[in-house]
């Protein structure tokens, strides 16, 4: 399994991105797909997360209205569309796969696959 992060980049506060995560090595649609974040010296932080089926969504309360988790099967793709970026939304952006076949999960432990990260860098 492999997931490849991207699109992660220098943005003013106010700006947006769009994340996108590329998935291979598995069957994408029977994986809840889930972003966290991370800054150093912090535990990793949910950010969003999307079901394996008919697509239900889950977000983290720092991120709620501003961001947006979708998946396209298929494409083996998820996204993260962040609006009204802050700088305290700088971090390393993670996606990662549950197996689950439950709801989306929202901690760190309950995911089975990583991505790389991509940096995300809020300027104020």
């Amino acid at each position: 399994v492999q997931l490849q992060a991207s699109g992660g980049g220098l943005v003013q506060a106010g700006g947006s991105l769009r994340l996108s995560c590329a998935a291979s090595g598995m069957t994408f649609s029977r994986y809840n797909m889930g972003w966290f974040r991370q800054v150093p010296g912090k535990e990793r932080e949910f950010v969003a997360a999307v079901r394996y089926i008919h697509s239900t969504t889950v977000y983290g309360d720092s991120v709620k209205g501003r961001f947006t988790v979708s998946r396209d099967n298929s494409k083996n793709m998820v996204y993260l569309q962040a609006l009204s970026l802050q700088p305290e939304d700088t971090a390393v952006y993670y996606c990662a796969a549950d197996a689950s076949y439950d709801d989306p999960r929202t901690t760190p432990d309950e995911y089975d696959y990583w991505g790389q990260g991509t940096q995300v860098t809020v300027s104020s």
